[in-house]
Order: structure tokens, then C-alpha cells, then sequence
């Protein structure tokens, strides 16, 4: 499998503050931080050495810098700077300077989940199964009634570096029969879209599509989100491609696909984070708890990258973590519960 370098960045700073922030960030969407320094302790020769990719630069005096100058007459590399005070991680307002950076970081270095799809192979080459595991009585009555119906609940499973793995796992222990669809939001490249779905559900009993116009998420499928155009609901429920891209930098993006989902479903919802980089998700969490969907995330030592999850616990929005068997195990009990309760509860949650 030929592996695919992050970006080199380095990293130019007058607050040690401003450094810690900027080398978590850039670490926990995929680049590699190659210096992270004090301007009045960098010379010359530490520029070459470096052998950057991009310069990303906050000073609070630039003009008449002979470190500025320097780099500004180097060719080999783009310099970005002033973008400003990174906010706390923790900070509602940390998503949004997140995506506008690394808006700017994509287009000028490229996009780190690049190296998603290679490892798609690994995936391909796994002849491992894993134990499915069982329905509970209640939902096992029913298993057969509800295979290809419309499902009574929809929720997304979002995940960048890490996450085809992840998603794999989950779905290879996950049993059909469940009142359930999901919607798979991972970020990719688009060559690898259909090879994504081939992946994921190689060993699996859940059918893993791509996305149809007009038509609804049925029970026992998974749909792939499409890269390369906004997926959302009619409605009636109905998938839609709305044929205008994600908004940047991500595509697809988690938090406009949570958007989406929470405003057509509300309690019918939920999101399952698995491994990722980034924060995307972190910004629509809130909306999809106040319309009462759920957010569930992987436990963090089980993760190729946890950067995305983390953010989602951290902001205080996941109610359960786990590995994806466990994850799995949860959603099996969650309809169990579902399915032991009296018709009228479930006729007022999902009207």
C-alpha cells in the first residue's frame, strides 16, 4: 500500500499559547507540525532545515521583520498569515475559525483525508469475520416484517481517518432486523466513493448504497453520502441532492449532514462519531440534541485518530463511548427497549 505524506507545516508564533493551540489543531486534522517556534529564537538556517510545506504565521509586528522578509523571498513555499487568535478547543466559536483555516490550508497544501482511501485496501485484503451479534426476542418477532421497509429511525455515521475501519466493525456485528437505516458521511476522496461501499460491507449483512434522489432510507441499508453534492431530506422524508457542493472545507460535511438529518427527523435521529480528525460535527450538535436525537461516539483508544470524537465529548455532547462492537451492542439494546415498551409510548415519540 503506498502511503501518502501530511503536508509539512511550520508554525511561527509570538505566544506560547497561540503555538499550543495551533500545534493541536493542525496535529488533530492530519499535518505534519515540522516546527513550532518563538520568532525571536528561530534563525535562517532553521527555515531550510525545516523543509516546510507551508508557513503558517501569527505575529503581532510583521512589517520590517527580517524573519517575514526572509520567508516572503523564499520560493518554495506559500506563507499564510495573521489568522487570527485560535479560540479554546472548548469554545463555540473554535468550529468555525477551525473550518475557515483549514479551508484556506486545504486549497494551498491539499486535503489530509487524502490518505483515506488508500487504506481502503486493508480493508479489502481483511478476510477476518466477526461474531454478529444476536437479536433480542421482542425485535427478532418483527425482523422479518420490517426488512425493506422505511425505516422508523435514520441515523448518520460520520467518520474521516480511521473510519472505514471503524464503520466496518460496527456493521460486521451489527445484525439486520432493526427499525433502522443509516446515512455514512465519510470523508474521502471522490475516486473512492464506490470503492468505500464495497468496503464497508464486504462481510456484512446491512446492503451499503449510494444515494438515490426522491426515494427513502430503508431499513437494513446503509447510504453512502455522496462527495461531491449536499444530500438532504424532502418532506416526506425522501433523500435529496440538492447539486451544489458541501460547504468547505469538508466534503461531505458532518455538521450540514446533522443539520439535515435532525431538522427532518428530530427524535427519529441520532449520530454515531467514529474515528476521525477535526472537529466537523462539533458545530450542529447541539441543534441535533435540542430536536432529540442522540450522539454516541468511539471511545478514543479504539480509534486510528480521535480527534473528532473527542471534540464531541469534550463539548459535552456524546451520551455513550465505546468501541464499534460496543457501539453496535447499544444500538441492539436501544431498539430492544424501544420494542419492550407500550405501543402508545412509541405512537407519542415518533408521531
Amino acid at each position: 500500500m503506498n502511503e501518502i505524506s501530511p503536508a509539512r507545516i511550520g508554525v511561527i508564533a509570538d505566544t506560547s499559547l497561540q503555538r499550543h493551540v495551533l500545534q493541536q489543531a493542525l496535529s488533530a486534522n492530519g499535518y505534519n507540525v515540522v516546527l513550532n517556534c518563538d520568532p525571536a529564537r528561530i534563525e535562517e538556517a532553521d527555515l531550510t532545515a525545516a523543509q516546510a510545506d507551508l508557513w503558517l504565521v501569527d505575529l503581532a509586528q510583521t512589517e520590517d521583520s527580517p524573519l517575514v522578509n526572509a520567508l516572503l523571498e523564499r520560493d518554495s513555499c506559500p506563507v499564510l498569515f495573521g489568522e487570527g487568535h485560535a479560540p479554546e478547543r472548548h469554545s463555540e466559536h473554535y468550529p468555525r475559525w477551525e473550518r475557515r483555516m483549514f479551508g484556506k490550508l486545504k486549497r494551498l497544501v491539499g486535503d489530509p483525508s487524502r490518505v483515506v482511501g488508500p487504506r481502503l485496501e486493508v480493508l479489502h485484503g481483511d478476510a477476518e469475520r466477526a461474531t454478529r451479534l444476536s437479536l433480542p426476542g421482542p425485535l427478532l418477532a418483527a425482523a422479518e416484517s420490517i426488512s425493506g421497509e422505511p425505516a422508523r429511525e435514520v441515523w448518520l455515521l460520520a467518520a474521516s481517518l480511521g473510519g472505514p475501519e471503524a464503520v466496518k466493525a460496527f456493521l460486521d456485528a451489527l445484525p439486520v432486523g432493526l427499525p433502522v437505516g443509516f446515512v455514512y458521511a465519510q470523508h474521502i476522496e471522490a475516486s473512492f466513493e464506490s470503492a468505500l461501499s464495497q468496503a464497508v460491507g464486504r462481510h456484512s449483512e446491512w446492503s451499503v448504497n449510494q444515494s438515490r434522489a426522491n426515494d427513502l432510507i430503508r431499513c437494513g441499508e446503509v447510504v453512502v453520502v455522496p462527495i461531491s453534492e449536499e444530500m438532504g431530506f424532502d418532506k416526506n422524508g425522501a433523500m435529496s441532492l440538492s447539486g451544489r457542493c458541501w460547504p468547505e472545507p469538508y466534503s461531505p460535511s458532518v455538521d450540514q449532514m446533522m443539520l439535515n438529518l435532525a431538522q427532518q427527523f428530530g427524535n427519529r435521529c441520532g449520530v454515531i462519531a467514529f474515528s476521525g480528525m477535526g472537529s466537523d460535527g462539533s458545530a450542529a450538535a447541539a441543534y441535533v440534541l435540542r430536536q432529540g436525537g442522540r450522539v454516541w461516539t468511539q471511545r478514543a483508544e479504539s480509534c486510528v485518530c480521535s480527534s473528532m470524537p473527542d471534540s464531541l465529548r469534550e463539548g459535552g455532547y456524546s451520551s455513550l463511548s465505546g468501541d464499534p462492537r460496543e457501539l453496535a451492542q447499544a444500538l441492539v439494546n436501544h431498539f430492544a427497549q424501544q420494542a419492550s415498551r407500550p405501543v402508545a409510548a412509541l405512537q407519542l415519540d415518533n408521531p
